[in-house]
């Protein structure tokens, strides 16, 4: 496939290059400082109507490692991780699209007529449905948390993400509300210890885009470039 003159070569590189890491060297330890940089980046990610229907708790203390690791059934990357990311989806996020949206009216970006078409349009559309919200979140979430990760391999940073815990159980006891759901875990390290699973060199090799190309492209094969 043909790349035009305004690609990121960068960008591309770091989509095949990107490995799921799960061994990291312990003992590291990130500044809030810097924790609250990788969650600016995050916080970049796309959502429907400007909805922003995320949240993130980070953890790195021993104990709030200890409580979350028990709820990851045990998962060791919680523990050796600098930090790891919950990352919520908020089923809410229609009742604060106001206050999204009302900078751009100062910016001079929307009228106020328009402002009050936005919300009404949101509303109506999640106000009623909770499976659209949920839904809405899910999406929402995941699109922060890829986010994220991209954010900290930008950092020089290496991440995992993590689907495997209780949710129910993380929902308990980290304080989320009700309007809240736990969508993805990220741990995020300075550096890998390397293994057969979470090499550099051995990454997962991913099937080839022919066996999931939209059919409307047509039935020539697309060259893909080898994973690494």
């Amino acid at each position: 496939m043909s790349s035009d003159s305004c690609s990121s070569p960068s960008a591309l590189a770091w989509i095949r290059s990107r490995v799921s890491t799960s061994r990291f060297e312990p003992n590291v330890e990130f500044s809030d400082d810097r924790i609250a940089e990788l969650i600016a980046y995050a916080c970049e990610a796309p959502s429907a109507y400007n909805l922003q229907n995320w949240r993130f708790i980070a953890v790195k203390s021993p104990a709030s490692k200890q409580r979350l690791c028990e709820r990851a059934y045990g998962q060791r990357q919680v523990l050796d991780a600098a930090v790891t990311i919950i990352v919520i989806g908020t089923l809410n996020g229609h009742e604060h699209i106001r206050a999204n949206i009302e900078p751009m009216v100062r910016a001079g970006l929307l009228s106020e007529q328009e402002l009050q078409s936005w919300v009404e349009d949101t509303e109506r559309d999640y106000a009623a449905d909770p499976r659209k919200q949920r839904d809405e979140a899910i999406r929402s979430a995941s699109l922060a948390a890829m986010t994220l990760m991209a954010a900290a391999q930008g950092m020089g940073l290496d991440s995992g993400p993590m689907g495997g815990f209780d949710a129910g159980a993380v929902q308990a006891g980290f304080g989320l509300g009700p309007a809240e759901i736990p969508v993805m875990l990220v741990a995020i390290v300075s550096k890998i210890l390397l293994n057969s699973r979470s090499s550099r060199s051995s990454r997962v090799i991913r099937n080839p885009c022919s066996t999931v190309q939209n059919e409307e492209i047509g039935t020539t094969q697309i060259p893909v470039a080898a994973s690494r």
